[in-house]
């Protein structure tokens, strides 16, 4: 896979808004919010779409979703409740090419995410 913006941040190459970081993950504010709380969740590993994912990658993956969690209660909106989303390929609306979580939050959500759409 091609180096992304996402592996210059993991490399410290590009600063950002870091909120968390583990051995499998880092997690920071989108620089585009979408919320009032827009945290991208990352795996450390590159896997360039959804569609990339295999049976090896199950537990990264839920843990990018245990971190969301984590971090909703950090940022206090767990309670009032938050939308995640992983995007994936162009009609997905994914730009970037190694698959993230989107924690958005801080404001309510409407359904469908795009009514006119």
């Amino acid at each position: 896979m091609s180096e992304t913006i996402f592996s210059r941040i993991i490399n410290r190459e590009i600063p950002a808004d870091i909120v968390h970081e583990d051995e499998q993950c880092l997690a920071f504010r989108d620089i585009n919010p979408q919320a009032p709380v827009h945290i991208l969740i990352i795996p450390k590993k590159a896997i360039a779409t959804v569609n990339d994912l295999t049976e090896d990658d199950e537990k990264t993956v839920g843990h990018l979703y245990v971190v969301a969690a984590r971090i909703a209660k950090q940022e206090g909106i767990a309670e009032d409740g938050f939308r995640t989303a992983m995007n994936c390929n162009e009609h997905g609306g994914q730009s970037v090419y190694h698959i993230h979580l989107h924690l958005l939050g801080g404001k309510a959500m409407g359904w469908p995410p795009f009514p006119n759409g």
